[in-house]
């Protein structure tokens, strides 16, 4: 059965640190780009960074120097370490993996920035 779970969400103030967790089973974890995305309510989901297969890493400019991305493959994780929150980083945070033509998804963790 194929699964990505996410972990590591929760409630920070402004400008503390949270690391996102995303631990995937029944699939070839290792081949596939794999990334986060969020959504707040009203809003269509955005993608925070992606790395890909080869270790390649690419940020959306709201993150650029406050968030890090990183895999590792000996475990089937993937890792989102998040500095700096502001209350705007406030969502629900996706795992995603990706090999063409397929995608999986997590079901989401909660990040709430707020004092």
């Amino acid at each position: 059965q194929v699964q990505l779970v996410e972990s590591g969400g929760g409630l920070v103030e402004p400008g503390g640190t949270l690391r996102l967790t995303c631990t995937a089973s029944g699939f070839g974890h290792r081949n596939y780009d794999m990334g986060w995305y969020r959504q707040v309510p009203g809003k269509q989901r955005e993608l925070v960074a992606e790395i890909t297969s080869g270790g390649i890493d690419h940020y959306v400019d709201d993150v650029k120097g406050r968030f890090t991305i990183s895999r590792d493959n000996a475990k089937d994780t993937e890792y989102l370490e998040m500095t700096g929150l502001k209350p705007e980083d406030t969502a629900v945070y996706y795992c995603y993996a990706y090999w063409a033509p397929t995608e999986y998804w997590g079901q989401g963790t909660q990040v709430i920035v707020s004092s």
